[in-house]
């Protein structure tokens, strides 16, 4: 079977097939019922649609810049 490539919608019987992850737990993932998976599915499910796993585990970005991260402005009173 070909399979599309990346970027390309797939069917959820059809991603449940090239990654080997039941067809159930892609359902539940989508859908938000559950909001986790084994890292092996991750894995499979990543390399199925052709993208990198790194972003999966990630931390989430933060909506404001950190203390440390914001660059000074001097006043004219340094």
């Amino acid at each position: 079977m070909q399979y599309p490539g990346r970027l390309t919608p797939y069917s959820i019987r059809a991603l449940a097939e090239a990654s080997g992850v039941k067809r159930g737990v892609i359902e539940k993932l989508l859908n938000g019922t559950q909001r986790t998976a084994d890292v092996d599915d991750a894995v499979a499910l990543a390399e199925a649609l052709g993208v990198s796993i790194n972003p999966l585990f990630a931390p989430p970005a933060s909506p404001e810049p950190s203390q440390t991260s914001r660059h000074s402005t001097p006043t004219s009173e340094e």
